[in-house]
């Protein structure tokens, strides 16, 4: 019996019921309009809002990797809660998601650790939802069962990324894994502001230059509240071989509920070896 982490959003920010969520995946899946993508797929940007809000535009990014098997996913995510811990992963052996178990990859964590001089911190029962929210899509759109490394990133210093990054290339270097990094854009500006915001950080997200992604923080001219992981991702991805990011879809949480005051921005993206 795997030590489970249970799941703190399942039945409020996704569907609880099996088979509606994998009903509910599918059809994100299927209606993602994909542009043409030229390259091997190393990694994927999703959002992580309740499904009902982005699940339209995270399914572009796990559209593009239907097709793939990889043995190993490792996720990075922002963490949203008080911690006292740079990096964090799970204390548990597996996550549970009403679509099944999937396993944590001890040997592959216990390999990063090694590689990192920051502690990687392993906490029980967190209820981070920005990597929970990615998992049903993974389940649906892999063609296999897959091992997971977790990992949430609270620290927001570009060293502390940039270390990870590195670290977590040399554990991924001779496996066949995919890298998933989960973020939001802007947070309740109007339409208008989070459109020029979230244009300028997906900007820097294209550019694939990490170190753009924490200038565009600093002066204010764009906003993504995984903007670390993304850059820890960024840098991973290119030690593996990665040469290119493409922008697949952006929308707001305005564009579902109509409401354009105060909206969250939102984006998918792939990153890829041409």
């Amino acid at each position: 019996m795997l030590d489970l982490r249970p799941s703190p959003i399942a039945g409020t920010w996704y569907d609880g019921n099996p088979k509606r969520l994998a009903a509910s995946v599918d059809e994100c899946l299927n209606a993602a309009q994909l542009p043409e993508i030229k390259g091997r797929v190393i990694a994927v940007i999703a959002p992580h809002a309740g499904h009902v809000y982005s699940g339209g535009v995270a399914a572009h990014a796990f559209a593009a990797v239907r097709d793939l098997a990889p043995d190993l996913v490792a996720v990075l995510s922002p963490f949203h809660n008080f911690a006292q811990y740079p990096l964090i992963t799970t204390k548990h052996q597996a996550y549970s998601t009403p679509l099944g178990n999937i396993e944590v990859d001890q040997s592959a964590l216990a390999e990063l650790q090694s590689r990192l001089k920051i502690p990687l911190m392993a906490i029980a029962q967190d209820r981070e939802h920005s990597l929970e929210i990615e998992l049903p899509f993974l389940q649906r759109a892999l063609k296999n069962e897959f091992k997971l490394l977790p990992l949430m990133v609270r620290a927001q210093e570009m060293d502390v990324a940039q270390q990870l990054g590195h670290a977590l290339a040399q554990v991924l270097k001779n496996k066949n894994s995919l890298l998933v990094a989960s973020t939001d854009l802007s947070h309740f500006y109007d339409q208008r502001t989070a459109g020029i915001l979230d244009s300028e950080m997906l900007k820097c997200f294209e550019s694939f230059d990490p170190e753009s992604i924490f200038q565009a923080e600093r002066t204010g001219k764009g906003f993504a509240c995984g903007h670390a992981a993304v850059a820890a991702m960024q840098w991973a991805a290119r030690d593996l071989g990665a040469d290119k990011v493409q922008i697949l879809k952006y929308a707001t949480s305005g564009d579902v509920t109509g409401d354009h005051s105060s909206v969250v921005g939102y984006g998918a993206a792939v990153v890829l070896k041409t």
